[in-house]
């Protein structure tokens, strides 16, 4: 003990314990669910962010909202990970996987004021999550990736209540065709469907095309315009001289030196030019620069050059053509040459873009999403990109739910039948538990301006009845068979929202100790007094802590 070091809090630091700490994180998680909450369903409403700049987003899109909010509070930015991990896992259900680890925080809220210890609580809720994800798979319907009616319901079920849905028939359509083109027996990589977002004209100009949008133009006018059946070349390199790795300097004393040194630098450009023509390529895209002298060899070879491509387009090129990228064209053969049936510099919306088609098994596609503004544009991105996921998780899993609520209700009457069975206080847990799932349904029903209560007691009654796919129709208030109505979402979207919820709600549960430290103080017994750094101690990442939620709305 002599030696032994004391650690004490320092005068600035906050501790909050107990049960205010409980209190305080099960507040800032339903706070960030409250947020999200009115966004929920076909008739959700949207929010616009403003930030400090004065750019503006309109959505109603759940990650992205928790993602642009300024949330100061760690208890708060737990429920925030809900969302990203189902964003990033999934593409949808992110608001809801937020409304239910909220509502699960809620209910536990009313079981703490009734001395139920929160590791009572932990555990009835980990039981419940078992046995709701147990009871999903029961009650999960096969899809054949080869369905494409229903991957197309799926697709539409995911953009209804957001920008897209004006025209959610043809982005369904196209999102469908563009995960089928990239799918392989390993999966699907939606990295290979570029998005090009294009302001002007309407929703429905948006297409899908079976290739790559490279959003350059050709770095020579009198290079061609089309090049027909051609042979695509990569380049990670460029097409200039290269500079010396040290410091040179030439002396030059004769101007037919200079001549001599400018005809070297150009005889290296030609041959460059030559290599590439000599590969045999058509067209050459390089991620480096490309020389005024090798623009002008290689346009008088007929090549259409394009410099300064991303990595991602030559990803994706090199995917679609079944080029190989190489570093340098002296390593260009006519091996590493891929192959597209039309190449050409097309004008669309009034800026000049490549475009790379008829390419044999297209497996990287682009869709241009057309849209009035750019707000409106954005907006419809966000609603693709959750289509995206969702089929390619469908597609993958090959099991769907049927949507409008019905699983929630469901699953919130077998857990009533599980609870009991369970002995202990973990059945008060359970049924809690049950209880939260049903905010969903809830939820839909406020958010069409229906009354709750009557919509769920006409769920609970059809659910009863052994109509295990009766959900909300929010737009007439009536309860219908969602299977019969095409209203799908992917299995992994409900066990996910379910895991990653119930995970953040116990461990906010955990906590009965907060501590906002500043500086921590080390005490010796010898008198040697030690100042640790900031956030010593592991600690120092929570300062600020204090002020709340502020900034979040």
């Amino acid at each position: 003990m002599g030696n032994q070091p004391l650690i004490v809090l320092s005068e600035d630091s906050q501790r909050t314990s107990g049960e205010d700490a409980q209190s305080m994180n099960v507040q800032a998680g339903k706070a960030v669910a409250e947020s999200v909450r009115t966004t929920l369903g076909p008739k959700g409403m949207d929010k616009m962010l403003v930030d400090s700049s004065g750019n503006v987003i309109v959505t109603n899109d759940g990650v992205t909202l928790l993602s642009e909010m300024e949330i100061d509070h760690p208890a708060a930015d737990m429920i925030v990970e809900v969302a990203e991990t189902q964003e990033e896992e999934v593409g949808d259900g992110t608001t809801s996987a937020v409304v239910i680890s909220g509502e699960l925080l809620s209910q536990a809220e009313d079981l703490l004021d009734q001395d139920i210890h929160a590791t009572t609580l932990a555990q009835g809720y980990r039981e419940a999550a078992e046995e709701a994800i147990d009871a999903l798979e029961e009650i999960a319907i096969d899809v054949d990736e080869d369905d494409t009616e229903v991957l197309e319901q799926i697709a539409a079920t995911a953009m209804t209540g957001k920008g897209a849905e004006s025209a959610k028939d043809l982005l369904s359509e196209l999102v469908v065709d563009a995960v089928r083109a990239v799918a392989d027996d390993d999966g699907v990589d939606t990295d290979n469907i570029k998005v090009e977002k294009v302001v002007g004209g309407s929703i429905e100009n948006s297409e899908l095309v079976e290739g790559v949008i490279v959003d350059k133009e050709r770095v020579s006018e009198n290079m061609p315009y089309f090049a027909e059946d051609a042979n695509v070349a990569i380049v990670d390199g460029d097409l200039e001289i290269k500079e010396t790795e040290i410091d040179a300097e030439v002396n030059v004393t004769d101007p037919d030196q200079l001549e001599q040194f400018l005809e070297q630098e150009e005889a290296q450009l030609r041959e460059m030019a030559e290599q590439v023509a000599d590969a045999g390529a058509d067209v050459v895209f390089v991620d480096g620069g490309i020389d005024d002298m090798a623009q002008h060899y290689l346009a008088k070879e007929g090549i259409i050059a394009v410099r300064r491509v991303k990595s991602s387009d030559q990803s994706q090129l090199a995917r679609a053509t079944g080029a190989t990228p190489v570093s340098s064209v002296d390593d260009l053969t006519a091996e590493d040459l891929g192959f597209a049936g039309s190449v050409a510099q097309k004008e669309i919306a009034g800026d000049q873009r490549i475009f790379v088609e008829d390419v044999d098994d297209a497996q990287a596609v682009t869709l241009i999403l057309r849209g009035g503004t750019e707000h409106v544009i954005d907006e419809i991105d966000r609603a693709i990109e959750d289509s995206l996921g969702v089929v390619r998780t469908t597609i993958e899993d090959g099991k769907v739910l049927a949507g409008g609520g019905a699983p929630e209700i469901e699953l919130s009457l077998a857990l009533r039948d599980y609870a009991d069975s369970v002995g202990g206080r973990e059945q008060l847990a359970v049924e809690a538990f049950a209880d939260a799932l049903e905010v969903i349904p809830r939820t839909l029903a406020e958010n069409a301006g229906l009354d709750p209560i009557d919509s769920l007691v006409e769920l609970r009654s059809a659910h009863d009845g052994g109509d295990t796919g009766a959900g909300l129709d929010a737009y007439t208030g009536d309860t219908i068979d969602m299977d019969a109505e095409g209203v799908y979402e992917p299995l992994r979207v409900k066990t996910q929202a379910i895991e990653s919820a119930t995970e953040a709600a116990v461990m906010l549960l955990r906590i009965d100790d907060v501590i906002a430290a500043g500086d921590l103080a080390v005490s010796h017994d010898d008198d040697e007094d030690d100042e640790m750094p900031p956030g010593g101690g592991g600690m120092g990442g929570m300062g600020g802590m204090g002020g709340g939620m502020g900034g979040m709305m």
